[in-house]
């Protein structure tokens, strides 16, 4: 298994930083926290260091990687000065869970870009993230750290859990406060284009960008490159089955998949199966998430919940579908292709 440190998230010790930094130069993997979800890095300039992340992940050639640099001006001289609405989105949202698609610099491996002439780059606000950036010096290549269409971590526990001894060493820096992936806009067009919703809200970008497009529901097979990742049709998946519906149907659903003799959890939000949960009588293996009403706390919780599934062992997991609109679009992206079939 690998080594594990465990770094203060408010004051990260340096010594431990350039460890790690020092690691990601000898062609180790390191899995780290991001404000969203936990990274696993290796040097994003290095071809040889990039193809152990996908070796790591059994993650398809065909799905890009996301560069992690320090800062705005790093990213400017990665990729040369942004403007227009580039310009505007990383001046207000970097430090931050945003993620925007560039012109691929010349020195950044095909590997990391799927082939394609895009390259995808942030600036997290993780202290421990930015920390180990600017260590580096270099832009870090980081996927999330779990195998491919697996559940993002969002704790050191759950990345020792899905990669085990395919990380070298893990920065344990607590559990990540977005829960959710970054947002992923790609601003090489004449309009800018959210490929995966995310944590930075659509309110938000529409400020910044107001033309933006939405093509949030697109899926790519994995034999077709995609400018993002996160666009395959099964992915952030637990290994239990995971069936939405409708608020109306929870209760049937429930009832129809417990008596055929599977291990069934429920995860709700609505104050109507609060009240169902409360009423019922309960069974001895029975296990009801209620997270909340909050899109944005819904989503800080959702990944936790599809670790404990999986840990408790559980076959099936029934959610209740949370509501339309786009403050609900992350969640609802990542409910819908953690319920594709395999």
């Amino acid at each position: 298994m690998p080594r594990v440190l465990r770094v203060d998230p408010a004051d990260p010790e340096l010594d431990l930083i350039r460890e790690a930094a020092d690691a990601l130069r000898h062609g180790s993997l390191v899995a780290f926290p991001t404000e969203t979800v936990y990274g696993l890095g290796a040097c994003g300039l290095r071809e040889d260091h990039v193809l152990r992340l996908f070796e790591a992940k059994g993650r398809p050639p065909t799905h890009p990687l996301i560069l992690h640099v320090a800062s705005l001006a790093e990213a400017e001289r990665l990729a040369g000065p942004l403007s227009g609405a580039g310009a505007r989105l990383a001046a207000a949202l970097w430090p931050g869970p945003l993620t925007l698609v560039l012109p691929r610099a010349p020195q950044v491996p095909r590997a990391v870009t799927a082939g394609l002439d895009t390259m995808a780059v942030r600036v997290p606000a993780h202290p421990i993230a930015l920390a180990l950036a600017l260590a580096l010096g270099e832009p870090i290549a980081a996927p999330s750290a779990n195998a491919h269409t697996g559940v993002s971590p969002t704790t050191a526990e759950h990345v020792l859990r899905s990669l085990g001894p395919a990380v070298d060493l893990v920065l344990d820096g607590g559990a990540t406060s977005k829960g959710i992936e970054s947002s992923v806009v790609d601003v090489t067009g004449a309009r800018p284009v959210l490929l995966r919703p995310g944590s930075a809200s659509v309110a938000r970008l529409r400020e910044l960008a107001p033309d933006l497009e939405i093509r949030a529901a697109s899926s790519v097979s994995d034999t077709a490159s995609r400018p993002s990742p996160g666009m395959a049709e099964r992915h952030y998946a637990p290994r239990a089955r995971v069936q939405v519906v409708a608020p109306a149907d929870l209760a049937a659903s429930f009832a129809g998949a417990s008596g055929e003799g599977r291990r069934v959890a429920v995860c709700a939000w609505s104050d109507a199966a609060r009240s169902w949960a409360a009423a019922r009588t309960s069974g001895p293996d029975d296990c009801i998430y209620m997270l909340s009403s909050s899109p944005e706390a819904y989503g800080a919780s959702l990944y936790a919940v599809l670790h404990d599934v999986d840990a408790r062992g559980y076959d099936e997991l029934v959610i209740e579908a949370v509501p339309d609109g786009e403050p609900w679009l992350a969640v609802r992206d990542r409910l819908r292709r953690a319920a594709a079939e395999a």
